[in-house]
């Protein structure tokens, strides 16, 4: 693609929905460790939440791009050799893949100054502590926190050991660096090792880059990964100082590999990448989950789309307005409707608390694309029916395709 000088919203929203992979083909058969790849490299880190409301948050984007996949294909690229991917402070707590293991030590050496402030008091007032965590992780790893602190030495009761200091001065020592996650347990928990047990050595290896050139590369992937993007959006991809970030943008800009651009209706000056595609159109449907990274920094996505969209996880009951986990549906190259779900997995039930239609978007037409869209989420989550809607502006129709769907699948 040769650099324009300007894009229209229309080209900028293809651009960014063909750097994130969803111009990318669907694969025909069963997806492979391949496909997996080729998301991986699209996207550049995946992000972990602990909700389990429909599905574990790291699962979904993989669903977006590849449709239904064996789980097992991201649990194995994580967590089993040779790894593709392993846990740490990407964007939040992210699958990062593990050749960006050196750019993120800049963040493991700022551990004592800039993890949350509960690891930072363990590290400062019970140093002690966290050397017999790491200790213990280096003779018995893998462990979870729990492990850990069922053989604490009570007799060292005066350290304040319970099962929260423990879990502290192993988020501090994850944050650093110096444990990793080696797996998940079934309850989601980590398993913590030492990265020498775990990760590649030819990483481990690798010379630890500057500042500078660590900020250069993971600024470089945000903006392959987001095609076209401000500023403040290729910062937020892996939570880089603002400093940092504007230097490697501009150091980018002067190495050709990103260019500055003015984007329709945009206020802020844009960035598009060398490698940035301009498909003529994209096409195909699918939900999208909350912290899926073409839709998580939200304001970019109401700039992109005209898409207002907050999670309302931690809104209470009476105040949300669309629902509790609500996923975006995209049909092409906008959202024409949005969808509270949940899994009933004891009753094999896909529960649908609520459905709305996007402004402008076809009802009719919109509520048959949903519903099937709905049916292959229920199939690949291993639920057998798929509930009415029982509130939104979309439940009617919505409603009436799925009954019409389910006569004929």
């Amino acid at each position: 693609m040769v650099a324009p000088e300007s894009l229209s919203l229309a080209q900028a929203r293809r651009v960014a929905l063909a750097a994130q992979g969803f111009a990318d083909p669907t694969p025909a058969g069963v997806p492979t460790r391949r496909h997996l790849r080729r998301v991986l490299d699209r996207v550049g880190l995946i992000q972990m939440d602990s909700v389990n409301v429909l599905q574990r948050a790291h699962y979904l984007p993989l669903y977006s791009r590849l449709g239904p996949y064996p789980t097992a294909l991201l649990d194995t690229a994580a967590y089993r050799r040779p790894r593709d991917l392993f846990e740490y402070w990407g964007h939040e707590a992210s699958l990062v893949p593990v050749e960006l293991q050196p750019a993120l030590r800049w963040r493991m050496a700022r551990a004592r100054d800039e993890a949350w402030g509960g690891m930072r008091r363990i590290v400062q007032e019970q140093p002690e502590l966290v050397a017999w965590v790491r200790d213990e992780v280096a003779a018995r790893g893998p462990l979870t926190a729990a492990e850990i602190e069922h053989d604490a030495p009570r007799e060292t009761g005066n350290w304040g050991w319970n099962w929260s200091t423990v879990k502290r001065a192993l988020e501090f020592l994850f944050w650093a660096g110096e444990v990793t996650a080696a797996e998940r347990t079934t309850s989601f928990a980590r398993r913590y090792d030492l990265p020498e047990r775990v990760l590649p050595a030819a990483v481990l290896d690798a010379p630890t880059p500057s500042d500078a050139d660590a900020h250069r590369t993971l600024v470089a992937v945000a903006a392959r990964a987001l095609g076209v993007a401000a500023e403040p959006e290729l910062r937020d991809y892996f939570r880089l100082p603002v400093a940092g970030a504007r230097r490697a943008i501009a150091e980018l800009v002067e190495a050709g590999e990103l260019t500055p651009v003015e984007v329709q209706g945009w206020r802020q000056p844009a960035y598009l990448h060398a490698q940035a595609r301009l498909p003529r159109w994209v096409r195909g449907n699918t939900l999208v989950s909350p912290f899926d990274p073409l839709v998580w920094e939200r304001a970019r996505a109401e700039r992109l789309f005209g898409f207002t969209y907050r999670i309302e996880i931690y809104v209470p009951a009476p105040q949300r307005v669309y629902g509790y986990y609500v996923l975006p549906f995209r049909q092409g190259e906008r959202f024409t409707a949005r969808v509270d779900l949940k899994a009933d997995r004891k009753a094999g039930v896909l529960l649908v608390p609520a459905a709305w239609v996007e402004p402008g978007a076809d009802r009719g037409e919109t509520a048959v694309a949903l519903a099937a869209e709905l049916y292959r989420l229920a199939g690949w989550l291993g639920l057998d029916a798929v509930a009415p809607p029982v509130a939104g502006d979309l439940a009617l129709p919505l409603a009436a395709a799925l009954t019409s769907l389910a006569g004929v699948r």
